[in-house]
C-alpha cells in the first residue's frame, strides 16, 4: 500500500479530527515531507483535506471518497474520481469507444461543460455530485427509455433515504424537492445499427448537493435547488443511488420500478405545455404507460403518446 493511500486510510480513521504531520509519519514510519507529498497529491484528485498550523491535517466526515463509496456498494464497480472534468459523460464515453467495462463509474466535483438535454448546459460548478454509469444491456435501442426512468427512481428514492425528504419526479428525467429541481439524468447510446441493439450506453447524473456560494445562475435560480439544506455525505448518496438502479437494471423483467415512477410523478393530472422548439402547446398529462410515454391531451381533444421532449408544468 502507498503511502498516500495509508495517509488517506488514517484521515478516514479519524473520523473528522486532525492528525499531525509528525503523528502520521512516526505512526507510517516515513518523513514529514512524505506526508506532506502525499496530502497534496490527494487535495489534486479531489479529497478536500483542510489543515491548521499546529492541528494537522483533516477530512471532512463528508468528504467523497472512492473508499467509502465501496463500502457501501452492494455490486461491483470501477470507480473514477476527478477533481474536474469537462463532461462525466464525455469522459466516459471515451473509455466506452476503447473497450471500457461495464459498471466503470465516472464522479466529478465540478464540471466545466456539463451537458443536460437537448444539447443545454448543466450548471455543475462544485456544489453537487457528477457522475456517469457505462452500462452495455443486451436491450433494443427502443428500450433505452428505461434507462433513464429507471435512473430517476433510483435516484428518487436515494435522495429520501439519505435526507428524509419526499421526491417527484418531472417526466422524463428531472428530481424536484419542495418544488425546485435538484437532479437532471441523461443518457447517451451508441447504436448497432446492424442489430439495432445498443453498443453502450452512458448514464449520466447530476445532483444538487449545496447551493453554490454565489448562488445559481439567474437563469435557473427560481426553479433550481437542493437536495437538503442540511450537510449530506456524498459517498453514501453515490452508493445508495447505485444500489437502487443495479437492482433494477439486474431484474428490468421483474421490476416495478415503472409503477414508482407513475406514483411519484409531479405532471400526471396537470395541465401543462408541450415543448417543441419554439412551439409551446397547451396540454393536460393524463398518464404515464408501460413504455414510459407521457399520454397527453390538447386542448382539441386530440391524444398524443410522448415518448421524448420536453415538458412544463402550467402555474
Amino acid at each position: 500500500m502507498t503511502i498516500k493511500q495509508q495517509v488517506l486510510n488514517e484521515l478516514l480513521k479519524a473520523n473528522g479530527k486532525s492528525v499531525s504531520g509528525q503523528v502520521l509519519a512516526e505512526k507510517l514510519f516515513c518523513s514529514r515531507n512524505a506526508i506532506w507529498k502525499a496530502i497534496k497529491t490527494l487535495q489534486s484528485e479531489g479529497y478536500e483535506i483542510c489543515a491548521t498550523t499546529n492541528k494537522g491535517y483533516w477530512l471532512d466526515t463528508n468528504e467523497l471518497t472512492i473508499e467509502k463509496i465501496n463500502e457501501q456498494l452492494k455490486t461491483k464497480c470501477k470507480i473514477i474520481l476527478l477533481k474536474s472534468v469537462d463532461s462525466t459523460n464525455n469522459y466516459l464515453k471515451i473509455i466506452a469507444e476503447k473497450g471500457g467495462e461495464e459498471n466503470t463509474v465516472v464522479i466529478a466535483k465540478s464540471q466545466t461543460k456539463g451537458k443536460g438535454r437537448m444539447g443545454r448546459n448543466f450548471f455543475s460548478d462544485n456544489c453537487g455530485v457528477y457522475m456517469s454509469l457505462l452500462l452495455r444491456p443486451s436491450v433494443s435501442a427502443s428500450k433505452s427509455l428505461f434507462i433513464t426512468t429507471a435512473a430517476a427512481v433510483a435516484v428518487a428514492n436515494a435522495v429520501e433515504t439519505v435526507t428524509g425528504n419526499d421526491t417527484k419526479i418531472k417526466w422524463v428525467n428531472d428530481i424536484f424537492v419542495n418544488g425546485k429541481k435538484v437532479c437532471g439524468i441523461l443518457t447517451e447510446a451508441s447504436i448497432d445499427f446492424e442489430t439495432g441493439g445498443l453498443c453502450y450506453a452512458v448514464l449520466g447524473i447530476g445532483i444538487n448537493i449545496k447551493k453554490p456560494k454565489n448562488d445559481f445562475p439567474k437563469e435557473i435560480r427560481e426553479i433550481a435547488g437542493v437536495i437538503s439544506e442540511k450537510s449530506v455525505d456524498s459517498s453514501l448518496l453515490i452508493a445508495e443511488i447505485l444500489n437502487n438502479f443495479f437492482e433494477i437494471y439486474n431484474n428490468f423483467e421483474k421490476s416495478n420500478f415503472m409503477s414508482e415512477y407513475k406514483s411519484k410523478s409531479m405532471v400526471t393530472g396537470k395541465d401543462i405545455f408541450v415543448l417543441r422548439g419554439e412551439e409551446k402547446r397547451p396540454a393536460k398529462a393524463i398518464d404515464i404507460d408501460d413504455k414510459a410515454r407521457l399520454l397527453v391531451e390538447y386542448e382539441n381533444g386530440e391524444r398524443e403518446y410522448l415518448s421524448s421532449g420536453e415538458v412544463s408544468v402550467r402555474l
